[in-house]
C-alpha cells in the first residue's frame, strides 16, 4: 500500500476485492476486536464481514491472507515491532475526547461526513497537538511505566480518573456470576 494513495480495494490472492475503507467501518471493527465475549474466531469472521463487503466471495484459502490485510490497512501501513505494550487509547471510552480533537484539526465536524477515508481520519487523529487528550494519553503512558507524576498530574488525575483509566468491558461470563451472587444478597 502507497501512503499516498487512499486505497478502495485490496488485492487478495491475487483477486481485487473491495474494502469499507471509511472511519465508522474501522471503528465497528475495532470495537468488535475489543469485545470480551468474542473470541478470535468470531472477531475474525466480524473484521471479514464489516470490511470485505462482499467477504463470501474470498476463497476460504485465503481468508487468512484478507485478515491480514485488512489489518495492516487499519494499521495504515504502519509495521509492528511486535514488543506488547500498554492498551494507551480505547477508542470506543475515548470517543468524547478524540472526536472533539480530531474535529478541530480537520476544521469541521467529521460526524456529518461518515465516508471519510480511515486514512485521512487516521491522519488527523495522528495529528492532535496539546489538549485534553494529550493529557489522558500523557498520564496513561506515565501510569503504565509506573512512572511518578507531578503534581499537576495527580490533581489531573484525581479530577479525572474515569477519564484517564480504561475501563474493562464485563464479560457475559462475569456479569452472570455477579447476577447470580447478588441473588444471595
Amino acid at each position: 500500500m502507497m501512503a499516498y494513495d487512499l486505497p478502495t480495494s485490496l488485492t487478495i490472492g491475487g483477486v481485487e476485492h473491495p474494502i469499507r475503507y471509511n472511519w465508522r467501518a474501522i471503528l465497528d471493527i475495532l470495537f468488535a476486536c475489543a469485545d470480551p465475549d468474542l473470541n478470535d474466531e468470531c472477531k475474525a469472521l466480524c473484521l471479514l464481514q464489516i470490511f470485505y463487503p462482499e467477504w463470501e466471495k474470498i476463497p476460504d484459502a485465503d481468508l487468512q491472507e484478507a485478515c491480514m490485510k485488512a489489518c495492516e490497512f487499519i494499521d495504515c501501513g504502519q509495521k509492528d515491532d511486535g514488543k506488547p505494550k500498554p492498551k494507551m487509547i480505547d477508542w470506543e471510552q475515548d470517543a468524547p475526547i478524540i472526536i472533539p480533537e480530531i474535529n478541530k484539526v480537520a476544521g469541521r465536524e467529521v460526524r456529518l461526513d461518515p465516508n471519510i477515508h480511515w486514512w485521512t481520519f487516521f491522519g488527523w487523529f495522528m495529528g492532535i497537538g496539546d489538549g485534553l487528550l494529550a493529557s489522558v494519553l500523557h498520564i496513561r503512558k506515565k501510569k503504565a511505566q509506573r512512572k511518578k507524576l507531578e503534581k499537576w498530574e495527580e490533581e489531573f488525575y484525581r479530577a479525572n480518573k474515569s477519564l484517564v483509566d480504561i475501563t474493562h468491558p464485563e464479560t457475559a461470563e462475569a456479569r452472570a456470576e455477579k447476577e447470580e451472587l447478588m441473588k444471595w444478597l
